[in-house]
């Protein structure tokens, strides 16, 4: 180290401030206030992703999310260049199981070479589906020489149809509040909070540089809870996605009004997806858990695990 302190930067991007307050908690032992450097940057996109969206501009988001084909951000400050870092910490959220454009964009930059020989520990904010983003991020990680030593994963614990109608709200209008007939969006309260746990563990690492038993001690933490249904149901849907990405972007590219009846189609069939096939697809992964349940114990731990394997989801 070049300074007295341990040094960490946190990069993130966030519309509505969900994952900051993730960050936030996961960060809030007081010894990162007196004890450590913490650089706070959040990655920002040079045209701004609207919220609340609108369907068909979200929608149309979709193609290049999956292809990997982002929209611009803006540069990293020029002096974080001139820092050490003993920790990187990478918060994100994953969109239509991909990580988010920014994130994504972020990734594939020249800037990304500020990852190269450090240490990464991801934070990701979810609403149930995180394993194809997360593995996607393993491989850029990899690419640019840094080493993942962690993984912390937050989603929403309703049902999937409850935790889509919720976040349908959210997204189209804003209200993240609980209403009527469903309860508040995204990650719930008592969650965020109870990542403070997380603290502690990553402060000692920091503090004494040794890294290796620190993804193992935030799993005892419950950094990560996977039910290996999900890895079925990710399976399934990536599929698609790419089916519906290429062929939507056969018209053009976004913004294309081209584009927008398939666009409009993929949005029908991705809502009957979810109300109607959704819990048919749960039991098909159920009958399938049952059959094939030392395999996916395996990929359980697998993707509970900060390694990569090219070609797992």
């Amino acid at each position: 180290m070049t300074q007295d302190k341990p040094r960490v930067l946190v990069l993130y991007f966030t519309q509505s401030g969900q994952l900051k307050d993730i960050l936030d908690s996961v960060l809030s032992d007081t010894r990162f206030a007196t004890d450590t450097i913490v650089d706070w940057v959040a990655i920002t996109p040079e045209k701004p992703f609207p919220f609340p969206w609108t369907p068909d501009v979200f929608f149309d988001t979709m193609p290049e999310t999956v292809e990997h084909l982002p929209s611009p951000i803006k540069p990293l400050p020029k002096h974080l260049f001139q820092n050490t870092y003993d920790l990187i910490v990478l918060g994100y959220q994953p969109w239509f199981l991909n990580p988010s454009q920014p994130i994504t964009a972020f990734l594939q930059s020249d800037d990304a070479r500020i990852l190269k020989g450090n240490r990464v520990l991801t934070v990701i904010g979810s609403r149930n589906m995180w394993l194809h983003a997360q593995e996607k991020v393993k491989a850029y990680i990899q690419a640019q020489g840094a080493t993942l030593v962690g993984n912390i994963c937050l989603f929403d614990r309703h049902t999937n149809i409850i935790s889509t109608l919720t976040v349908i709200r959210w997204t189209f209008t804003g209200q993240k509040e609980a209403g009527r007939w469903l309860p508040a969006a995204g990650v719930q309260d008592e969650d965020i909070k109870a990542a403070s746990r997380f603290s502690t563990p990553l402060f000692d690492s920091l503090s004494t540089l040794q890294w290796d038993a620190l993804h193992e001690q935030l799993l005892r933490n419950d950094a990560i809870i996977l039910n290996p249904g999900l890895i079925l149901l990710e399976q399934r849907a990536i599929k698609n996605f790419r089916f519906w990405s290429k062929y939507i972007r056969e018209k053009g590219e976004a913004g294309n009004p081209a584009r927008r009846p398939r666009v409009r189609l993929f949005k029908r069939l991705l809502i009957v997806g979810i109300f109607i096939l959704s819990p048919i697809s749960a039991i098909s992964a159920f009958i399938k858990l049952q059959l094939h349940k030392k395999k996916l114990l395996k990929d359980v731990a697998y993707f509970k695990d900060v390694n990569y394997e090219a070609g797992r989801i």
